[in-house]
């Protein structure tokens, strides 16, 4: 049993982590697993946080609502790569959606409030912040003469340039960016003005093309790094991901702007640092040295 574990266990860093080993020991991946978790540790220690809650059935979410309003964000208790994750809900036929379509992924579901913002995952290593970036759901920017179809194939050649696939996507003209488009009156047909960036999807994930700049860690203003740096210590932890949305831009104080910290990951996808479409490349050696040297718990196991 123990063998096959193992050769699962390396699959899954292969497949979904890049190969990747885990830096962290067992207990502190258990304590990091859901957004529930996270979000209790969020407020037992005073981090901006959505309100949130657990569901199982439709009751909860709508009584969530009648509560805090819209808009909202419904998830899995238990992914990654934000799949299965429905945002933003501005309407109750969108909520009854999320709430049956949420159920593939799995069985207890999170509703949350939603902010929009600049987006962010910071990791975190031994008290120092290791790299920084902002994650951009697809997009593409009008130039009055060519068509969204016709923009879309001319960043796909741009990534395809640089070498981004399969870590940085190419934008696929599918069915679900041609309906995202529809709600916002547009087709692929549609020729953007100059300078006018169109959304292409409502989630920032990879799969559909998402979009990634690094940043330099020196942009992050003082009182947020000191937040960030705190977070790692509640876990255990040898390295976080830690996923944020900021109302106004790392830049700021928190405490001057609309924040919510979202969750944490202990085993964080690493290889979307090394490929940004915009910013640049970083150096990380010297912090995979510090991880290649600990001594992990059970550093095999999920």
């Amino acid at each position: 049993m123990k063998s096959l574990k193992k050769i699962i266990y390396s699959w899954v860093e292969q497949k979904f982590l890049g190969g990747f080993i885990n830096f962290n020991s067992l207990s502190t991946i258990k304590s990091c697993r859901s957004k529930e978790q996270a979000r209790q540790m969020f407020a037992k220690n005073n981090i901006p946080h959505a309100e949130g809650e657990i569901f199982y059935g439709p009751v909860k979410p709508f009584l969530f609502v009648k509560q805090y309003g819209f808009p909202v964000v419904i998830k899995p208790n238990v992914s990654g790569f934000s799949r299965g994750s429905h945002f933003p809900i501005n309407s109750y036929t969108d909520l009854i959606k999320a709430i049956l379509l949420v159920k593939i992924w799995w069985p207890s579901s999170v509703i949350e409030q939603y902010l929009e913002g600049k987006n962010y995952r910071v990791v975190v290593v031994k008290g120092k912040i290791m790299s920084v970036i902002r994650r951009y759901q697809p997009f593409v920017i009008g130039d009055a003469r060519s068509t969204i179809g016709e923009l879309i194939d001319k960043e796909n050649k741009i990534r395809r340039r640089m070498k981004l696939d399969p870590v940085i996507h190419p934008i696929q003209k599918s069915f679900g960016i041609a309906r995202f488009l529809k709600k916002k009156k547009l087709s692929f047909l549609s020729i953007p003005l100059k300078g006018q960036m169109i959304p292409l999807y409502n989630r920032i994930s990879l799969a559909p093309g998402g979009i990634i700049e690094t940043l330099d860690k020196e942009s992050i203003h003082a009182l947020n790094k000191e937040l960030f740096l705190k977070i790692l210590p509640f876990f255990d932890a040898n390295i976080l991901g830690i996923d944020a949305i900021f109302e106004k831009g790392i830049d700021i104080p928190y405490n001057h702007q609309d924040v919510i910290f979202l969750e944490v990951n202990s085993r964080p996808y690493l290889k979307m640092h090394d490929y940004p479409r915009y910013g640049e490349k970083q150096d990380l050696g010297k912090f995979y040295d510090v991880l290649n040297s600990l001594e992990i718990h059970q550093k095999g196991i999920f």
